[in-house]
């Protein structure tokens, strides 16, 4: 069981290490139509956006901001990858 918890802490080990885990949430997952603009703010000077983006992306989360994107930014970046 030990192995297992080295191997979660190596995959989102960055999670800990995410801005956002400092900050309010609701920011990151907006009402629709509402701001992204704080959590936008907070990606900007993030260490890890590119692991939350790439993790993001990988799992395909439709809510939120993640790396610092919405998901129809998030979408349309997939679409021009393919």
């Amino acid at each position: 069981m030990e192995q297992l918890a080295d191997v979660d802490e190596g995959a989102f080990g960055w999670q800990e290490r995410a801005l956002c885990a400092q900050t309010d949430p609701e920011a990151f997952f907006p009402e629709k139509g509402g701001s992204t603009r704080e959590a936008k703010k907070v990606c900007l000077s993030c260490d890890v956006r590119a692991e939350c983006l790439e993790y993001a992306l990988r799992h395909d989360e439709r809510f939120g901001i993640w790396g610092g994107l919405s998901e129809r930014e998030r979408r349309k970046l997939k679409k021009r990858a393919v």
